[in-house]
């Protein structure tokens, strides 16, 4: 999806995501992106919160800084 947008990479390498691609994506400020190359490409991608003990996607919360589905919070709590 090519959306004709052109940004600058400051003296720092940074650029800004536009307001509007990070509406149509939901990302929030302090969400982690990931960045790959594929061929001649840079590929931004956001990361999805997944689970430190099982890797569920699933009702994920954070926790000292890890993630944490409701199943294995139940199953600490036991």
């Amino acid at each position: 999806m090519n959306t004709g947008m052109v940004r600058k990479i400051d003296d720092l390498g940074r650029i800004v995501v536009p307001a509007e691609t990070r509406r149509l994506f939901s990302i929030q400020e302090g969400d982690q992106l990931a960045i790959s190359v594929e061929g001649d490409s840079i590929i931004l991608r956001k990361l999805e919160s997944t689970c430190t003990f099982c890797g569920s996607t699933d009702d994920v919360s954070p926790f000292k800084e890890k993630g944490l589905c409701g199943t294995c919070r139940s199953e600490l709590r036991a």
